[in-house]
């Protein structure tokens, strides 16, 4: 195709003009120049279309398209018919792109021919931009990135520059996976190309309560489940039921063989993961939602050390919110589930909230 650029950088945005500019400018100002920036609307009604066509008037680079309201993954999955490029870079409307990280991308991709699919590391920021201690240890090889990406997504999917060929191979995003699309297609990618991820960090990586890995984190972690699964199917010969399945559901997974006890070990797990994340970014109002939804949701399969923890973040998230009366009962939760927790790090907590009362 004449005066085809080599990579398309694919964005789908709705109702994210908090953080659509930045996200923007930081493809623009990339020291990589050949690219095309197809961002896509998918129902915006605050700003952000606006915003995403103020940018295209004044850079030809930024082509934007609107199409009626639909869900995430189905707007992803027309968003990416578009390109016609030799390579598809995914960017996100809440993250940062650091310069440097489309020259670094398609450098190695264009040294290593026989890589279909490679990531980068990440710096965590929060809302407001503020540096987030994160400890990216994905693997960087692809012997390594197999081996692992059976038991867990090896990519941050906000990094992603992948050939075109590779994702239109292997069909794309699947409309069933409301989450974990990328986990699902990293899969089916990982099946046929060599994978890869930089070491160096090639974006700022928001955490916030807004985020839909956060507000659907429970359809996340069962998505991702039934990735692992369809993809150990496959391995095995046997035909993917995800190719067929309307929806995602426990009793699905339970028929692609996992049961009911690992999904809700699953869920736990997860449910910890992304309430850390919450905390370490600061906002401890999420922090005490989330703790009563995975209590909720995983009630049965948490034991007493589970559960004494989350009170005990949900009493130190409600402190630091001077909440002093929803942190003491939260330490009477703590205690109920595991009265041993008072000779652990709660004592110093007690302190606090015992010195806030005096004061």
């Amino acid at each position: 195709m004449i005066n085809q650029p080599l990579v398309s950088v694919v964005l789908v945005i709705r109702d994210i003009e908090r953080f659509l500019p930045e996200a923007i400018e930081s493809v623009l100002t990339q020291t990589f120049l050949d690219f095309e920036f197809l961002i896509v609307d998918f129902g915006s009604k605050d700003r952000s279309k606006e915003i995403a066509l103020d940018y295209a008037s004044r850079d030809q680079r930024v082509k934007v398209s609107q199409i009626a309201p639909c869900s995430y993954i189905e707007a992803k999955v027309a968003a990416c018919t578009l390109p016609r490029s030799r390579y598809i870079a995914i960017q996100d409307a809440d993250d940062i792109s650091l310069p440097d990280r489309l020259n670094a991308e398609v450098d190695y991709l264009e040294r290593n021919p026989a890589v279909g699919l490679l990531g980068g590391a990440v710096q965590w920021i929060d809302s407001v931009g503020n540096l987030i201690d994160s400890a990216d240890d994905y693997p960087s090889e692809n012997e390594e990135i197999q081996r692992e990406l059976m038991v867990r997504n090896t990519f941050w999917h906000p990094t992603i520059l992948m050939r075109r060929d590779a994702y239109e191979q292997v069909g794309g995003y699947r409309r069933v996976f409301v989450q974990s699309d990328d986990y699902d297609l990293w899969l089916r990618i990982a099946e046929l190309y060599q994978c890869a991820n930089l070491k160096q960090k090639v974006l700022k990586y928001r955490i916030h309560p807004q985020q839909l890995s956060f507000r659907k984190r429970k359809d996340q972690i069962l998505c991702a489940l039934a990735a692992q699964a369809a993809a150990s199917l496959r391995r095995a010969g046997r035909p993917d039921p995800l190719d067929a399945a309307p929806e995602i559901s426990p009793s699905l997974l339970v028929d692609m063989g996992v049961s009911i006890a690992e999904q809700k070990r699953s869920l736990a797990s997860g449910y910890d993961g992304y309430i850390r994340h919450m905390f370490d970014a600061g906002n401890y109002s999420a922090v005490q939602d989330s703790i009563a939804e995975m209590l909720e949701v995983c009630q049965g399969y948490l034991d007493p050390r589970q559960v004494s923890d989350m009170h005990i973040l949900a009493a130190e998230a409600a402190w630091k919110q001077g909440k002093i009366v929803g942190s003491l009962k939260a330490i009477g939760l703590a205690v109920q589930a595991r009265p041993r927790v008072l000779g652990r790090p709660l004592r110093s907590l007690v302190d606090r909230v015992r010195y806030s009362f005096q004061s």
